[in-house]
Order: C-alpha cells, then structure tokens, then sequence
C-alpha cells in the first residue's frame, strides 16, 4: 500500500463507482496531500457512512453532497426569448456589448437586465451589464476583481489645501500607496477580515490568506488609482455635518487582489465544468446557490468583497494619518458583484459587472477619468435599471487601441491643460480612452441625483 490515496482505496472502503470518488480524490490532491494516508481513510469513513453531517465542510462537503444528491451535470440550452430589459443611453454603447447582454438574458435562470449607459464589451457579462438570476451565480458576471470599490474621502479642509503643497501631497501619495502585482507595504496591519471563519473553513481561502495579509492596503493595475482632488458639494446630506462648497479629498478605485483574481478563476473552472452551455457563451456558466459550490462561492466572493473595502479603508487610514487630519464624510460602494434583491417580487441575484448599485437613497460616486470630474450621487431607486447606475465613464477605446492611437506627448499635452499631475499611469489609461462623462450622466437622470463633483488634481496609478 503505496502513501498515495487512489480510486481503489475508496472502493475498498464502499465509495460507490461514481464521480463522488474523483471528488473526493481531487479535494485530498488539492488540499489534504501532506497528510497521512490512514488518518485521510479514516475520515473518508466516516464521510461515507454520516455524509449528511459533512454537508458544507471544506474538504468533504462536495463529497457529502456526491453521495446525497450528485450534482445533475447536462447540456442547457438559450432561451428562444430574452428577459426583459432596458438599456440606457444606448446610442452611446458599442452593438458588441449589447449583444453580449442580449445572450445573457436568454440563460434560463434569467429573470431581468439592464445595461448602463458606460458599457462596453467585456468577458461573460458586458462591463455595465446588471443581470438578475434564479438562485444562480455566474462567476463572470461578477468579474475576476470581486468587490472592485470606489472610496472617497471628504477632509473638513478647503479646496485651497494644495496651494503650495503640491511635492508634499505627491510624496504622501507615494510614500502611502502601492500599485501592480508585487509591491506591498514594509509596516504590515493586522485586521479583523483575516479572522472570518471563511479563511479556515474553505481550503482555497486558506492558502490564500498569506497573500491577502500581504496585500492588504495595495492597488493593482490597470486603471485602479489612488488620487487627490477637489470635492465640490452642491447638495449637502444632512448627516454629513458640510456646508456647501470646495473641499480637499482622496479617491481610491481598486479591488479584492490577487485574493478575489483566484477566488474568480477556480470557482469560474467549476462552473463551466457543472454547467455546460453552447461554445459562444460558456463563459456565462453559473453555480446553482444549492449546490456546495455554489454556497462556497458565495460565501468567498461576499468575504472578497470585504478584503476590498479593508483595503480602501486601509489606504484612506494611511493618508490621513500622514495628512494629519480625520476624514469627515465617506462614501464608497461596490461594482463587481452579486447581491440577494427582490425583482418584480421575486428573491434573485443580482449581478452589477460595473455598474453601482443606486437603491433609492444610497450614495455612490461615478468618476470620469483623470482630467474629467467624477460625480457624487444619491440613487432614485429606479426598478428599469434594477436600482443600479454607471461605474465610470465607460471605455471609447480598448487598451490595445489606446497604444496604436495616442501618444505619451499627447496624454502629458492634456494633463498640462487641466493642471493633473501625474504619477505612474500607461497609455492605455489616458484620459482620452474614456467616454466623455457628462454625456454619461445625463444618459441617467432617471438613475441618480448629483449631489457634487470631485475633481482629480494628482493621481497615483500603476506605472
């Protein structure tokens, strides 16, 4: 008897001769490899004889679950007829995203979409797509940067803050922040994310602790910032203890990390696995939210989420410690992800790849681009949209695009112009790569109301 665990150890046992044995075989490969043979046999003993009181476990729940009630794997195919929808601002958005939407409401766990008037094309869902299922998750319509946040911060200080400050603010940025895949923080912080059961109870999350607690604090790249700018505030909250008028403010845009890029791309794997579609559209493969994979997705992607918004939380926390001033008003929110809604009276997912949510009341922020303002709004709660707004201006140009089309001569030309300072940043985030935002917001009065604007004065992007 050789150490490794094989298909006829399990048989020896009284596994049945189904998938419940390459399960059980690919879970103790994965994540049980170091440990002793007997004691693996012991336990997968026990699996067989109590499954239910296994049902969720980390290691042994999908093999619990093969043994009650095996997933059904078949072939599903499109509906003839989509899901209702509404498209907004759609004169402004390319035909490739709208189609990409059109495929997706003919899933049959599909009940409603919409799509926002900053979308373009993107993987699985359009980027600006919102899409509400039945009892069914579709990693790629999340996105592969779960919990991707927006986070500004109000300072109860004046506009007029950066005068004379400028090289001091551009040191605080670049002192205090870290961009792309392998910069981290010397002074590590400890935080209350990393002690959720999750990261004990799921043997993915485990592994990846160790790099969320690295990460913690960090941007990634592409066009996640950190920036300085002016916050413009026409329609004063109640609760937000500000008048009318200019203050200084830091926004930061950027997701879960490599954390939420794994969570995507090994439950993304299981999903196509489970639930085969047509070639054209594998990349829609959903988890139905009864099935252990579906549970355990869920569960990471929501902690995901939570490691997003302390990593903002982090970065803020660290620029107003070395500004030396308290943070008066926050308003943040998620794009990329999944939430439980009620639509047309019916409990279902709702999925927002790019898109904020806009329930009536909530606030978010919409920024443009690096020379354009963003804009701070207050949701309408409007059903057609299933409560959702933009999450940026939208891209007019793709990344290889952008690099065949302009120029560093070019991008510095326009920074100059709206007096930006930049640090760090590629061609294929220059300003003009974006769809211009003030058409964007009046493609989605019925969407939101503006409360204020923010205007970006220095940014720190990747380089």
């Amino acid at each position: 008897m050789g150490n490794k665990l094989s298909g006829k150890d399990l048989i020896k046992l009284g596994f049945p001769k189904n998938n419940s044995i390459n399960i059980a075989l690919g879970q103790i490969n994965r994540y049980r490899k170091r440990e002793k043979k007997e004691s693996i046999l012991t336990e997968a003993k026990d699996v067989l004889l109590n499954p239910e009181k296994y049902e969720g476990n980390g290691t042994w729940g999908k093999v619990a679950e093969g043994l009650i009630k095996p997933v059904q794997v078949r072939m599903h195919q499109l509906k003839n007829t989509r899901a209702p929808f509404k498209i907004f601002g759609e004169n402004e958005i390319d035909e490739q995203a709208k189609f990409q939407l059109y495929d997706s409401l003919k899933l049959p766990v599909s009940v409603a979409g919409a799509l926002m008037p900053d979308a373009h094309s993107g993987y699985g869902l359009p980027i600006g797509g919102v899409l509400a299922t039945d009892n069914a998750v579709i990693p790629y319509g999340v996105g592969v940067d779960i919990g991707c946040r927006m986070s500004l911060s109000i300072f109860d200080l004046p506009a007029s803050h950066f005068k004379g400050k400028e090289h001091q603010l551009e040191a605080i940025l670049k002192d205090n922040t870290k961009f792309g895949m392998y910069e981290t923080h010397a002074s590590r912080v400890d935080h209350e994310v990393f002690y959720k059961s999750e990261f004990k109870d799921i043997p993915l999350l485990k592994n990846l602790l160790p790099k969320a607690y690295k990460q913690l604090g960090t941007s990634g790249g592409g066009n996640h910032f950190v920036e300085f700018g002016i916050a413009k505030i026409d329609n004063p909250e109640n609760e937000w203890k500000l008048d009318k008028g200019e203050y200084f403010a830091v926004l930061s845009h950027s997701g879960s990390r490599g954390l939420g890029a794994n969570i995507a791309k090994h439950y993304t794997y299981l999903a196509t696995k489970q639930c085969p579609l047509p070639k054209n559209v594998q990349h829609l493969a959903w988890l139905d939210l009864n099935t252990h994979d579906g549970q355990e997705y869920w569960l990471a992607m929501n902690l995901a989420g939570e490691y997003a918004k302390a990593c903002h939380d982090d970065i803020h926390r660290r620029i107003a410690k070395a500004i030396g001033k308290r943070v008066v008003v926050t308003i943040e929110n998620h794009h990329n992800f999944a939430w439980k809604e009620m639509v047309n009276g019916q409990e279902c997912i709702v999925h927002r790849k790019g898109a904020t949510p806009a329930d009536e009341g909530q606030l978010g922020i919409i920024p443009g681009s690096m020379t354009a303002p963003g804009f701070i709004v207050k949701g309408k709660g409007n059903a057609e949209s299933l409560n959702s707004a933009s999450h940026g201006a939208g891209r007019l140009f793709s990344r290889a695009k952008c690099k065949s089309t302009f120029t560093q001569s070019e991008i510095k030309k326009v920074l100059k112009a709206n007096n930006v300072t930049l640090i760090g940043g590629n061609i294929d985030e220059a300003p003009m790569a974006y769809k211009d935002i003030t058409k964007v917001m009046a493609n989605q009065t019925e969407l939101v109301e503006v409360l204020g604007t923010f205007t970006p004065k220095i940014v720190r992007m990747d380089r």
